[in-house]
């Protein structure tokens, strides 16, 4: 009797591609749960829970990405100082204005895993507030998130 074997795929077996996406006008968690998709690998047949095989996202237009509701207003970010009673918290509609990348940046890492692999995850994924990016040498294949679903994206 043979024995079936599953076979485990290692990063270097995986097509590492990189991907340029434009967030214009695009919501912002629906653009987030995309992003988390691809740089954790979960669109790709060779998906791995504890390999790191997703591929590297390029966003551009960061500071054009849409809040639905009055997320503007109400979503707060906190961090803590260290210090006693040094909690702070800043809108979303400030660190919008302040840090446009930050606030997308915010919303990936919280829906990938915690821990080392998410943090090596993490780091394919480049942000950029403006329209220029520094990443034309990799050729990214522009993906287009809008076209998937008409929820995607939001006119003002």
């Amino acid at each position: 009797m043979t024995m079936k074997t599953t076979k485990t795929l290692k990063p270097a077996d995986c097509d590492i591609k990189w991907y340029l996406i434009d967030a214009t006008d695009l919501v912002l968690g629906r653009l987030a749960s995309q992003i988390a998709m691809i740089i954790r690998g979960k669109n790709k047949p060779c998906y791995s829970p504890t390999q790191d095989c997703g591929d590297y996202v390029v966003i551009v237009n960061a500071d054009k990405i849409q809040l639905t509701g009055r997320k503007l207003e109400q979503k707060e970010y906190f961090h803590h100082t260290g210090y006693i009673g040094g909690i702070k918290g800043i809108t979303a509609g400030k660190l919008m204005q302040e840090k446009p990348e930050q606030v997308l940046y915010k919303a990936v890492q919280r829906m990938v895993s915690r821990g080392n692999l998410g943090r090596q995850q993490m780091t394919k994924l480049r942000i950029f507030a403006g329209a220029e990016h520094t990443h034309q040498a990799q050729n990214p294949t522009v993906l287009d998130i809008a076209g998937k679903n008409r929820k995607n994206k939001r006119s003002v």
